[in-house]
């Protein structure tokens, strides 16, 4: 294949001692990263229990917001 007028720009560039461009790019455009991150991981079922004795928990001591709090104001 032919090189592109881009890659003969790149390999001009770092043959004269100045910075390759390839440098510059950010290391998320690497397939490999990028397919690392963004793999999922599936609950465990002891993640699920965990999260729902968090839930019961908050829901117990009236976190949730919906409480019939009264306030007194002193004028």
């Amino acid at each position: 294949m032919a090189k592109t007028k881009a890659r003969k720009l790149r390999e001009k560039l770092v043959r004269e001692g100045k910075r390759n461009p390839d440098s510059n790019r950010s290391t998320f455009s690497n397939a490999d990263i990028y397919k690392m991150m963004t793999s999922k991981k599936t609950k465990t079922k002891k993640d699920k229990l965990n999260q729902v004795k968090h839930k019961e928990r908050l829901q117990a001591a009236d976190y949730s917001g919906s409480g019939n709090g009264s306030y007194l104001l002193a004028g």
